[in-house]
């Protein structure tokens, strides 16, 4: 959001029990219905739906904002290579200009095809493709022929692309806030929307059912100064600078604080565009930024800014089951290369 007191207003209506303007739940109103019609329509094929010809598993969540999506598609992408899987990725290029569907390359423009795309194809080496419609991302990711399966980070309500598999993400501290819809909540969908997916991954306090995820930073490496790293507690008990431009900032400050950091934090808006001002200050104290924003920092020469990988850690036991059930969707009658 490019307002900050809108964000501050719908985050206490959503999230610490302010009541709902009217004004919210007739637009509420309206949302559900034009939910409701095009749910209706995709049943009925009167809207076309596309599968592609490799296993699609769609990563997403039910609520707006940051749940951990994409710390976790880059675990489940490394976790498939170490099983024998060649995973590729689908993102619809947030924060990216391009107009058309296209592959993402290593030294891809952060501006031009996303961060996120550009932060997962760095980080794991799998081939990465973005669009509007994930569909023409897939194609072109499919037509390479060096991918056995498709992974989107974000697309649950994308129904126009045919899933094999659907994880859900949500935050296991702010749950479903007030648990309504779009705007007067943060549901892009109802809560009961989460009992038709295959697994849902729960980015802090699991309840029963739901398998545990937690992101931590453990090195800082130094944005300018190739090579150069060091352990997190580095910084223990030293007062820094925190910017984060996330769905969800505060998770990436409470993450430094849980790692003993005296924090100043400057939240952004997500996919927030940098110039460098953000991240120059009237002191000496160091500046530490997330490897999403990282991406579109590189070209700029700012001394003493740190960047902090978010790691995604789950149990091994999700990877075994991800695994055994893609094989036997690749077993089954469907016709894969």
């Amino acid at each position: 959001m490019n307002a900050p007191w809108l964000a501050h207003w719908l985050d206490a209506v959503w999230y610490r029990k302010r009541p709902v303007p009217w004004t919210l739940a007739a637009l509420e109103a309206l949302y559900r219905a034009g939910l409701h019609c095009r749910r209706i329509a995709f049943r009925r094929r009167l809207f076309g739906q596309t599968r592609l010809a490799l296993p699609v598993v769609v990563v997403g969540n039910v609520t707006v904002g940051g749940t951990g999506k994409t710390p976790l598609v880059i675990w489940l992408v490394r976790e498939l290579q170490q099983r024998g899987w060649n995973p590729g990725v689908l993102l619809r290029g947030y924060g990216g200009h391009a107009a058309r569907a296209q592959a993402v390359g290593p030294d891809a423009d952060a501006d031009s095809v996303g961060d996120e795309a550009l932060l997962v194809r760095r980080a794991t080496g799998a081939p990465v493709a973005i669009g509007r419609k994930r569909a023409q991302a897939g194609a072109i990711l499919a037509e390479r022929g060096d991918c056995d399966v498709l992974l989107t980070d974000d697309g649950l309500q994308h129904w126009s692309l045919a899933r094999d598999l659907e994880i859900a993400v949500i935050d296991g501290e702010r749950r479903f806030g007030n648990a309504r819809l779009l705007p007067a909540g943060p549901l892009r969908e109802p809560a009961e929307r989460l009992q038709r997916v295959d697994f849902i991954v729960c980015n802090g306090a699991p309840r029963e059912g739901e398998i545990p995820m937690r992101v931590q930073g453990t090195r800082a490496w130094a944005l300018n100064e190739q090579g150069r790293s060091q352990p997190l507690s580095e910084f223990r008990d030293r007062r820094v600078h925190a910017v984060a431009g996330l769905g969800n900032p505060q998770r990436f400050f409470d993450m430094l604080a849980a790692e003993g950091l005296d924090v100043i934090a400057h939240p952004l808006d997500d996919h927030h565009r940098f110039t460098g001002t953000e991240l120059h200050f009237d002191d000496e104290l160091p500046v530490l930024i997330t490897e999403k924003d990282a991406v579109k920092c590189s070209g700029l020469k700012l001394p003493n800014v740190w960047v902090v990988p978010a790691d995604a850690q789950l149990p091994q036991s999700f990877a075994d089951a991800l695994h055994l059930r893609l094989c036997a969707i690749r077993s089954s009658s469907r016709t894969f290369p």
